[in-house]
């Protein structure tokens, strides 16, 4: 057997194994040990795998995860985003759809302080699908939007994915992180307009609210609001303005998420010890399927799967467009199975040869897979964002109607995904003004 079928082999029994719900960075690390033995021998896979994770534990810039999950756990344990929803709820009401476009808004802020798509489509489930319900709302709007915008979490920097990303392909993560900025927006304001106009067309969606609220109720609705946007602002514009690195800056938003719950006197000794703990089981999750996946990387450069498949797509045509329209089609199936670390790491062996090869922006191709990966999050079977949000709802709406909630969003991302590859511009325009 050459090193090509021992490569293809390894890659599709890996995808058996993470099918059979083996955990992603065993079954990658197993697959790449045995794959590497075959191709050289016992000894030199054992010191791969002896090396591997020690290098990469050991990697400075990798400690930005750690200290950006510990921010989100802290802003969520300790009410930093209490108040959020209710302050756009206040101001968006008027609007067709206004609580649906509320959600997107508050959903939106928090990804940005979170980084965790998850962790913001649990909380909103809990605050807004109740709320839109009790106003009448279609269920399917209700709890969809939710699943969706909590993907916003993905590409509003900061983010778990981009770090990842920047570190395996080698750019500036400070760049990805600007860069995701415009077109984090633009997926909201996307969201947002698509809600507006389903409503306008079909009221029955989302009844018009005949509320009113006075200054003073918009006043204090506002105080609750505060913390999380000077959290927001304090992190991104001091990687913008170079006061800090992304790695420093996850140091920097985790102390100031910790200032700042002490200034509300929200921070208890119980919340904190329950951020450190999620903080500790969440990194050593992240890290053990990015320890599978940087071997399967070795696994496969030594097998000369990237270079093969590289070459078989270069003959078919070497245009950017081409590149990533076959690799957008490979996301959209595989999304459908694998988490989204697991399956970014999974691919980007194989993806970034293609997109070097073809002389594609590395910076611009990273946004274009996270939006990728957003899709993933809300698409059957896996879907891992709407089995969150019906976790959270319980009863009160069903995994069916879930999914055929998030279908509208899922349309609207498709049409934003096309404006961010027909307009680089759009990702690339605030990482060129760090030069």
């Amino acid at each position: 057997m050459d090193n090509i079928t021992i490569g293809f082999v390894g890659l599709a029994a890996g995808l058996v194994l993470v099918g059979l719900r083996v955990p992603i960075g065993v079954a990658l690390g197993s697959v790449s040990f045995l794959g590497i033995a075959a191709i050289l021998n016992a000894n030199a896979a054992w010191g791969m795998v002896t090396a591997v994770p020690f290098n990469f534990v050991g990697d400075w810039n990798l400690t930005a995860i750690p200290m950006f999950l510990l921010m989100g756990y802290v802003a969520g344990s300790t009410g930093l985003s209490k108040g959020l929803f209710e302050a756009a709820r206040i101001f968006l009401s008027r609007l067709p759809g206004g609580l649906a476009v509320a959600s997107v808004g508050a959903c939106g802020l928090l990804s940005a302080a979170s980084g965790s798509s998850v962790a913001v489509s649990a909380a909103f489930a809990r605050i807004a699908t109740p709320e839109m319900l009790r106003y009448r709302y279609d269920p399917g709007l209700a709890s969809g939007v939710v699943a969706s915008a909590g993907t916003l979490g993905s590409l509003i920097p900061p983010s778990i994915l981009m770090i990842l990303y920047g570190y395996v392909a080698e750019v500036s993560i400070a760049k990805v992180f600007m860069a995701g900025f415009l077109p984090g927006l633009l997926s909201a304001l996307m969201f947002a307009g698509m809600i507006m106009i389903r409503v306008k067309l079909k009221p029955s969606l989302a009844p018009p609210i005949q509320e009113t609220f006075s200054r003073e109720a918009k006043m204090a609705a506002l105080k609750n609001v505060w913390p999380l946007p000077v959290l927001i602002i304090g992190v991104l514009v001091g990687i913008f303005v170079g006061v800090f690195t992304p790695t420093e800056a996850g140091a920097v938003g985790a102390a100031m998420s910790i200032v700042l719950a002490m200034v509300r006197r929200s921070l208890t000794w119980r919340n904190l010890y329950q951020s450190v703990t999620l903080t500790l089981t969440g990194t050593a999750g992240i890290f053990m399927v990015v320890i599978g996946t940087v071997l399967l990387g070795r696994f496969m450069v030594l097998s000369g799967v990237p270079v093969f498949i590289t070459d078989w797509f270069m003959s078919l045509g070497s245009s950017q467009l081409a590149v990533i329209l076959a690799v957008s089609i490979l996301y959209l199936i595989l999304g459908c199975f694998l988490d989204s670390i697991g399956l970014l790491l999974l691919t980007l062996p194989i993806v970034l040869p293609l997109a070097r090869e073809s002389g594609m922006d590395l910076i611009w191709f990273g946004i274009i897979l996270v939006k990728l990966l957003e899709l993933g999050l809300v698409t059957p079977p896996v879907g891992l964002n709407v089995y969150v949000t019906k976790s959270a709802l319980g009863n009160l709406v069903s995994l069916t109607t879930i999914f055929r909630g998030v279908g509208w969003f899922v349309v609207t991302d498709l049409v934003t995904l096309a404006l961010l590859v027909a307009f680089p511009w759009i990702s690339l325009v605030l990482p060129g003004m760090m030069d």
